[in-house]
């Protein structure tokens, strides 16, 4: 009897290393570790990021490759560039190419290069397994990107809507950050959402169709921070709002569908929707407007490599190469 194909994945984005085999049966081995960042700094230079990832991935690629068969790795996955848009790219992405890469060609093994936006998107889609082969919408909500997404049966990807400015990660990381929350920001200030003792203010939903921005409620939340709000009552605001903004695009969107029956499911991955006050938030939100909510397992929402590697697989399964 043949033994069972394992398939790898690399992935190194701005604030995360990973590394993952899977198989058909599902994740055999996965490893990540955060960039470290710096008190009180909302971000890195993606020099500081290259160099950080370089120090990580060798710990993480000695993890997974210890822990798997690798004389029955098939294939390798990698992501190569945030997204399909057109001039995608991110020196940090050069990492776990490189890695993938080498690896690949020491197991004489094929490899394929997908974008991180599809891997978040996989990953999701390893609890959700009933929405594969059939059309959806898919939330990637994170820190680099707030954007809503058409996803069809073969997985190609369309921007159908999204944020105009900032994303609802900086939004949260910003805030967070200045009420002295570590960065990335989102567990503190959920942890913090969820002892609040009131609403706190109303932060403005600015939604047109299925185009949405946060600028202008950030501004308004710093300012009631600076003139005294309670942390915790504005934090708890900050996800009220994410929740408003994403409800009304839903609706949106599925009233937009002039002439064919609306599509009513709705995937939500990336780091902010791993957010369990948020995902309790909309899900009362849309109780009765008929969209169908997944979401992602909370460790695949966040940045891992796991998208890469099922990527990886459905590539050679199908023979060919999933397309952004």
């Amino acid at each position: 009897m043949e033994a069972e194909r394992l398939f790898l994945g690399f992935d190194t984005s701005c604030y995360t290393s990973s590394a993952a085999c899977v198989c058909v049966n599902g994740i055999v081995s996965e490893h990540r570790r955060l960039l470290a960042v710096s008190g009180g700094e909302r971000g890195l230079r993606q020099s500081d990021a290259v160099f950080l990832h370089t120090r990580n991935m060798t710990d993480i690629v000695k993890s997974v490759l210890s822990e798997v068969d690798t004389a029955r790795v098939a294939g390798v996955g990698v992501s190569v560039c945030p997204s399909s848009r057109e001039n995608s790219y991110m020196p940090v992405f050069l990492v776990g190419r490189l890695i993938a890469e080498s690896v690949a060609a020491a197991l004489r093994v094929p490899v394929f290069g997908f974008t991180h936006q599809q891997g978040h998107i996989r990953a999701a889609l390893f609890s959700n397994e009933e929405l594969i082969s059939k059309p959806f919408y898919a939330f990637h909500m994170s820190g680099g990107t707030s954007e809503l997404l058409h996803v069809d049966e073969k997985m190609n990807i369309t921007v159908c809507g999204g944020s105009t400015d900032i994303n609802a990660g900086q939004l949260v990381d910003r805030l967070g950050v200045r009420m002295g929350l570590s960065f990335p920001a989102g567990k503190e200030l959920e942890k913090l959402a969820s002892s609040a003792s009131g609403r706190g203010l109303l932060l403005p939903a600015s939604v047109k169709g299925t185009h949405f921005s946060f600028s202008g409620a950030e501004t308004k939340a710093a300012r009631a921070l600076d003139n005294g709000a309670d942390p915790a009552d504005t934090a708890y605001s900050v996800y009220d709002l994410i929740a408003r903004t994403l409800a009304k695009t839903i609706n949106n969107a599925m009233s937009e569908e002039e002439g064919s029956p609306a599509c009513t499911r709705f995937l939500l991955a990336g780091g902010v929707a791993s957010s369990a006050l948020l995902r309790s938030m909309l899900e009362k939100r849309l109780a009765s407007s008929g969209a169908e909510l997944h979401f992602a397992k909370p460790r695949l929402s966040s940045d891992n490599a796991v998208g890469a590697a099922f990527l990886c697989m459905d590539s050679l399964m199908n023979d060919q190469a999933v397309k952004g």
